[in-house]
Formats: C-alpha cells, sequence, structure tokens
C-alpha cells in the first residue's frame, strides 16, 4: 500500500505542474502519514532533510558549480574549440566532431552538461551553419555530447552517487567514468561521421603539426586543471571537497590570466552560482528525505525481493535496472533519480556480484540520455534555446545519437573492465 501511494502522489502532484523537489518531499510525507502521526512525521522528514545535507562532501558541489560558472565566461570554451578543431577538424563532418570533442573536455573541466552544451553551442552553432551544417543536427550532436561531462570527472553527480551510495569512492568513480566517456564520445562521433557524409557536410582543412602545438598552448592551462583537480585526489593530496576549492582558485586565475573576466563581473557569477546550488541543494534535501521514507517503509527490500523473484540471472536483471533507469530519467532529474533509486537498485546489483562503483557509472550513464529527452530534459532545453530551433526539428537527427549513447551504455553494463579497469589499476 505505502509503495502505491508514495508512485500515486508523486505520478500525480507532477502531472498538475508541482516542481519536483517540492512534489518528491510531499509524496514522502504522505508515505510516512500512513504509518506515524502527522507531528512526528513532520518533525522526523524535516531533520531527515536537513541531516542530510550534513556532509562534508556534498560541499564540493558548490565550489564546482562556481568553478563551471567562471569557465562559463573566461574564454576556456573557444580555445578548447580550437584545439579540438586542430586534432578532428579534417574527418568527414569535421564541425560536428569538433563539437563532441569540445564538449567533452569542457564538460570534463567544468563538471556540467548545462554549462558545455551553452558555452560550446553558443560557438558552434553559427559556425556549423555558415558551414552547411544544420541547426538541429549541430543542437542535436551539442545536446548528446554535453552529457559526457557528467561521466568524465570531476562530476557532481558522481559525488551525489557517493553519498546515496553509502561512501563508493569519489576518486574510484571519477576514474572509473574516464573510459565510458570517451566510448561514449566515440560513439557518437561515429554516428556524426555516418550523418554528415550522407548529408554531404563539408570538411576543415587538416591542421598542420605546428597549427596543432599552437592551439595546444592556448588550451593548456585549461586542460591543467583536470591534471590538477583529478591527479591531486588520486594522489592523496587533497579531497574530493578540497579539490573543488582548488578548481575555483584555479579558475579565477585562469579567467583572470586570459582578461575575460573582471573584479566587476564576479557578483553576478556569484549569484549565479548560488542559484543554481540552492535549487540543487533543495532537491537533494528532498530526495534524502523521500530515500528515508522508503527505507522505514521497507520498500527497497521489496523492490529487491520483486526483481530476484522475477530472475536470478545478472544480465537480465541489469537489463531490467537500465529499462527502469531509463524510464525514470524522462522524467526526473538526476539528482534526485540519484539520490532515490541508488537505496533501491544497489541492493539488488551487489547481491549478483556488481561493484557499487560500476553501478554507479551504469547509473549516470542512463540519466544521461534522460537529460536529453523531453518533459524535463534540462539539457535538452538548454541546446534548443541556444540553437534558437524546437524540439520537434531536433528530435530526428537525436535519434541515432541516442543509440550511440545506449550502445556504449551496454558496453559499460556488461563488460565491467571498462568502468573498473582504471580504479583497479591505481588500487581501489
Amino acid at each position: 500500500m505505502e509503495i502505491l501511494i508514495l508512485v500515486l502522489s508523486f505520478v500525480i502532484l507532477i502531472g498538475i505542474g508541482m516542481p519536483i523537489a517540492w512534489s518528491i518531499g510531499l509524496s514522502g510525507l504522505l508515505t510516512i502519514f500512513m504509518t506515524m502521526p502527522a507531528l512526528p512525521a513532520v518533525t522526523t522528514v524535516a531533520q531527515r532533510m536537513a541531516t542530510g545535507l550534513d556532509s562534508f562532501a556534498l560541499l564540493a558541489i558548490p565550489f564546482f558549480v562556481f568553478a563551471g560558472q567562471i569557465m562559463n565566461r573566461g574564454g576556456i570554451a573557444k580555445r578548447l574549440i580550437d584545439f579540438a578543431k586542430s586534432i578532428v577538424g579534417a574527418l568527414p563532418g569535421g564541425l560536428a566532431h569538433v563539437n563532441i570533442v569540445a564538449a567533452m573536455l569542457f564538460g570534463a573541466i567544468s563538471g556540467s552538461a548545462a554549462a558545455a552544451a551553452s558555452a560550446i553551442g553558443g560557438f558552434m552553432t553559427n559556425r556549423m551553419e555558415k558551414e552547411g551544417y544544420s541547426r538541429e543536427f549541430s543542437a542535436a550532436v551539442n545536446i548528446t555530447s554535453s552529457t559526457t561531462g557528467l561521466v568524465i570527472p570531476p562530476s557532481n553527480i558522481l559525488i551525489v552517487y557517493s553519498l546515496a551510495s553509502g561512501g563508493a569512492s569519489i576518486a574510484a568513480l571519477f576514474l572509473a567514468g574516464y573510459i565510458p566517456g570517451i566510448i561514449t564520445g566515440l560513439m557518437l562521433m561515429a554516428v556524426a561521421m555516418v550523418w554528415a557524409r550522407r548529408k554531404g557536410f563539408p570538411t576543415s582543412p587538416r591542421a598542420t603539426l605546428r597549427e596543432i602545438w599552437i592551439s595546444f598552448v592556448r588550451a593548456f592551462p585549461s586542460l591543467l586543471l583536470l591534471v590538477v583537480v583529478i591527479g591531486g585526489i588520486v594522489a592523496g593530496i587533497f579531497t574530493a571537497t578540497e579539490a573543488s576549492a582548488v578548481a575555483v582558485l584555479y579558475c579565477l586565475v585562469l579567467a583572470f590570466f586570459y582578461k575575460e573576466v573582471k573584479t566587476k563581473d564576479l557578483p553576478g557569477i556569484i549569484l549565479s552560482s548560488v542559484g543554481t546550488t540552492a535549487i540543487v541543494t533543495l532537491l537533494i534535501a528532498t530526495s534524502i528525505s523521500m530515500s528515508w521514507v522508503m527505507s522505514y517503509e521497507n520498500i527497497p527490500q521489496q523492490i529487491t525481493d520483486l526483481l530476484l523473484g522475477i530472475s536470478d540471472n545478472k544480465f537480465v536483471i541489469l537489463f531490467i535496472i537500465n529499462l527502469l533507469l531509463l524510464f525514470v530519467g524522462i522524467f526526473m532529474d538526476m539528482t534526485p533519480a540519484v539520490l532515490i533509486f541508488t537505496p533501491i537498485f544497489l541492493p539488488v546489483v551487489t547481491k549478483l556480484g556488481l561493484h557499487p562503483v560500476h553501478f554507479g557509472i551504469i547509473m549516470v550513464m542512463n540519466l544521461c540520455i534522460g537529460v536529453c529527452t523531453p518533459p524535463v530534459g534540462s539539457v535538452l532545453f538548454i541546446g534548443v534555446g541556444v540553437a534558437q530551433t524546437t524540439i520537434q526539428r531536433v528530435i530526428k537527427p537525436l535519434l541515432p545519437l541516442f543509440v550511440a549513447m545506449l550502445v556504449a551504455l551496454m558496453l559499460t553494463t556488461y563488460i565491467p573492465a571498462i568502468s573498473m579497469w582504471l580504479p583497479r589499476a591505481f588500487g581501489y
């Protein structure tokens, strides 16, 4: 009965247009009313929201958001685009590959798909249109490639998963994201190449070694952030939270060095970062309260028993979980989805012998597809807005790119070494 009330109330609240954070919080509260008096129920849920946010690891999120906002205005995107063009611009569909590689690099540095979609899309859409690419194809490439930054570290959503999983190593999760993220990018590039050949899109002239070197030198300070942040975490010099503060300091120095951010711009950047952080924090708080309600009502154990009752075959269960997560991603933002469904599915997969780090990458890759789909796909709306087109027109070029993302997901799901090789190589 409790699980029925939880699902129905959540669906109804979303259906009438209530914001996702309030829908999550209220549906959890309505569910706990079934087994607890009103006053203790409200007090307990409020306490769980407050104590759930009392986490040192979560402090990394506002810092990484702030770093991403600085990068979005600091001229980093243009340098990364020039570097990507010198490497892959001569391939069939050259500017599409430039878009993908630049989005992978910018998304990895900023840790934000939204920042990558707006920054790279803002530069690339008009440039691609001038060379004969349709705005719809440009938007589709930009939308899907921007999500690779959610898998390639540093990634805020992997930090959230670490919290939801009960302590999966953030360093191990960061290392685990590299190969799956790169494979996803390569799959998108393969689709872009086929599409470009069919449509006869132009290629850029092959860059000389000197041009590649010059573009690399210009982009090197930005690329060095990845080495500083991830290298520092893996080497044990600082934690992920401390790394986020280092990232902010580095980005500030870089932005002032490039002379594209001035002191007068900082209040606006800080306010934008605070607004984004507030939204994410409210989602985290209400999602944590719903996770506690589900645990109190023994819902995860019921779902575990149900799934294991269907089959004890690991491949079948993983396929079912992938389908469920793909469906969830269509209707729910990544942060609440990770916080709510990790406690539900993690006990199932660990019983089947799956490593929590491996499952974290699978979950994030699933939900990356969700942020590219209507009705709540945040990256989809940003990409469409930047390209000044419509969702209806973008859907057709998006479909083959979705297939590429699904192939990368299936490979990562059923070949554990893809995500686990690097963490094990570093002793995690």
